[in-house]
């Protein structure tokens, strides 16, 4: 039998949540999401600067405990159920210098924000998919879980690293439940953040942003298509990843990075 599906409206009557859904990858997407029929809650600290009406917004600090649970009663009481989690958020605020520039609560912070955040909500709302035995749970990793720049983001690179292994082992235990689970890991992406970060690596070294550009490709082993990736690339490629066309999918780590990683 020959499943019909329409792919513009594909997610309709779909619940989703993402994660870090005001800025970069996190609103591309939200935005593919709702594209695709899904009504799309998001979270962040602070609301996007142009904020679109039709994204349910919870104002959240994920890397504290108390939020995530304000959270998971939001949507739940809300909506009633979650379908969809795009578990989004990451960060890396970390000093540079190896190891012996962290401190404590260097280690701490990142931890909390790039794994424990998913980890608390996928236990906050995994029951309730495991009882309609159906829902689909996408960890956004980095291609740092695998290829870490120890100069610079260290603690980044560990916490997705752990971030890919536990989404492994949640997918081994809960997809014979009816709940798939996905890791997607980005290279490089071409947000508002990056290209701030590029001009500061333009100021510093007296480059233009294309030297500076160059310089960062340089750094990752060079990205064989030549550029970072767009937000909205990411996002199409997640927007497949939670659709009925991927309902054989799991347990997978999905890489988006150009070519960046140089082994198989």
């Amino acid at each position: 039998m020959t499943q019909q599906i329409n792919y513009s409206n594909e997610l309709s009557g779909k619940i989703a949540l993402v994660t870090g859904g005001t800025k970069g990858a996190g609103k591309a997407i939200a935005e593919r999401l709702k594209a695709a029929g899904a009504t799309v809650i998001i979270t962040a600290r602070n609301k996007a600067e142009q904020p679109d009406p039709e994204l349910y917004f919870v104002s959240a600090d994920l890397s504290r405990s108390e939020d995530a649970e304000k959270v998971i009663s939001e949507v739940l009481s809300t909506y009633g159920r979650l379908d969809i989690l795009v578990n989004n958020l990451g960060s890396s605020t970390t000093p540079a210098g190896g190891f012996s520039a962290l401190s404590n609560e260097d280690w701490i912070s990142t931890l909390q924000a790039n794994l424990l955040a998913p980890v608390r909500l996928d236990k906050g709302f995994l029951p309730q998919m495991i009882d309609r035995k159906d829902g689909v749970i996408i960890h956004i990793a980095s291609i740092q879980g695998k290829l870490p720049l120890y100069d610079s983001t260290l603690p980044y690179a560990a916490s997705k690293a752990a971030l890919i292994n536990y989404s492994k082992s949640l997918s081994n235990e809960v997809t014979p439940k009816g709940v798939r689970v996905l890791t997607v890991s980005p290279g490089w992406i071409n947000t508002t953040a990056s290209e701030a970060w590029l001009g500061e690596i333009a100021r510093n070294s007296n480059s233009t942003i294309e030297q500076a550009q160059q310089s960062v490709m340089d750094a990752l082993g060079g990205i064989p298509f030549g550029r970072p990736a767009q937000p909205e690339e990411v996002a199409e490629l997640v927007g497949f990843l939670v659709s009925p066309r991927a309902n054989y999918l799991t347990g997978t780590n999905f890489v988006i990075d150009g070519g960046t990683v140089p082994t198989i």
